[in-house]
C-alpha cells in the first residue's frame, strides 16, 4: 500500500549518520590543530584493534590476528605492528590532579566554606599555633610534595585566586577554567567527551533500561535576546547543582568506612551550547522544545 512516509535507514546507515555528526566537531578541530586525515587514519586502526582486543574479544583464545582482522578489516601486519606498540598513557597532567583536588575542597568541604556554601577568603598562613582554617593548611591536607606558595604564585599568574587585604587568598568564581589549548583543558576535552560519549552507548546499547543519566533541554526558532538569557539562567542552574554534586562527593568519602575499595570513579557534567540555526532546504528550522 503506498505510503507518504520515507522508508527508515537500516540501523548501520543511522549508526553512520549519526557518527558522521559527531565526529565532525572533532574533524573540524583536528584539522585546524593540523592532524591530516593519514595520521588520524593510522589513529583509528590502531584503535579499532584495541577495542576489539580488550572490549569485543573477552575470551583470551579468542584474540587471534585472523579474528581480529576479521572484525575490524585492519590488516594482519598492521595488527601485529600495534600489538608490540607500547599502550598510550591516559594519566592526567600533575597539575590536574592536584589542582582540581584542591580546589574540590576550598568548593565543598564545611572547613574552607561560610555559612552560604561560599569558598572563605584564607589567610594565606594560620598564626602560630592556630588550627584556622588557611591557604597553606588546604594545599597541605591535598600534597606535601608541593610548596603551598608555588601552588599560590602559579595560582596568581593564572588569575585563579587573587590577593586581598590581610594577606588573604580570595579564589576566583569562575574557578580552574583550564588555559585554551593546554594540556589540562586537552585532558578533560577527552575525559568529558569520553564518559559523555561512552554513557549514551551504553544507553544505546542496552536491552531495557538505559543505564545512565543522558538528558538534555532544547529549544529552536529562539532570539538572540532569549538565547543569551537562557544561556545565563542555565549556567548558573548548571554551577550550583555542579556545587552540590561536589559537597555529596565529599561527605560520602569523609563518611566512607576504611574497609572500603575505592576503584569506582563518576562523573557528572553539564553543558551549554547555541548557534545561529539558519534552515536549509534539507534542514528546515523545528519549532519549540524538548527535553531528551
Amino acid at each position: 500500500m503506498p505510503t507518504d512516509t520515507p522508508p527508515q535507514p537500516s540501523p548501520p546507515a543511522a549508526l553512520l549518520a549519526a557518527s558522521s555528526r559527531l565526529l565532525r566537531p572533532l574533524v573540524r578541530l583536528m584539522v585546524r590543530g593540523g592532524i591530516t586525515f593519514p595520521v588520524l587514519t593510522d589513529v583509528l586502526r590502531r584503535l579499532f584493534v584495541e577495542v576489539a582486543v580488550t572490549d569485543i574479544l573477552t575470551q583470551p583464545k579468542a584474540r587471534t590476528d585472523s579474528r581480529i582482522s576479521l572484525l575490524t578489516g585492519v590488516h594482519r601486519k598492521e595488527i601485529r605492528r600495534f600489538r608490540e606498540m607500547p599502550p598510550d598513557s591516559t594519566s592526567p597532567p600533575e597539575v590536574v590532579t592536584v589542582s582540581t583536588q584542591i580546589i574540590a575542597l576550598w568548593l565543598g568541604s564545611p572547613r574552607f566554606v561560610d555559612d552560604r556554601g561560599r569558598p572563605r577568603s584564607l589567610p594565606r598562613a594560620a598564626e602560630p599555633g592556630s588550627d584556622a582554617p588557611s591557604f597553606e593548611s588546604l594545599v597541605s591536607s591535598v600534597t606535601t610534595d608541593i610548596r603551598p606558595r608555588a601552588v599560590l604564585d602559579d595560582w596568581l599568574s593564572q588569575g585563579l585566586v587573587s590577593m586581598a587585604a590581610s594577606d588573604h587568598v580570595v579564589l576566583n568564581a569562575e574557578a580552574f577554567i583550564p588555559r585554551p589549548g593546554g594540556a589540562e583543558q586537552l585532558f578533560y576535552f577527552a575525559r568529558n567527551l569520553h564518559d559523555h560519549v561512552s554513557a549514551a552507548v551504553a544507553n544505546i546499547s542496552a536491552g531495557d533500561t538505559a543505564p545512565f543519566l543522558d538528558r538534555s533541554v532544547h529549544y529552536d526558532k529562539l532570539t538572540l535576546n532569549q538565547v543569551r538569557d537562557l544561556e545565563a539562567f542555565a549556567r548558573d542552574v548548571a554551577v550550583r547543582a555542579l556545587l552540590e554534586v561536589n559537597r555529596k562527593a565529599l561527605e560520602l568519602i569523609d563518611a566512607a568506612p576504611t574497609g572500603d575499595e575505592p576503584t569506582h570513579r563518576l562523573n557528572f557534567g553539564a553543558f551549554v551550547f547555541n548557534e545561529n540555526d539558519l534552515p536549509t532546504q534539507d534542514q528546515p528550522a523545528l519549532a519549540g522544545g524538548a527535553a531528551a
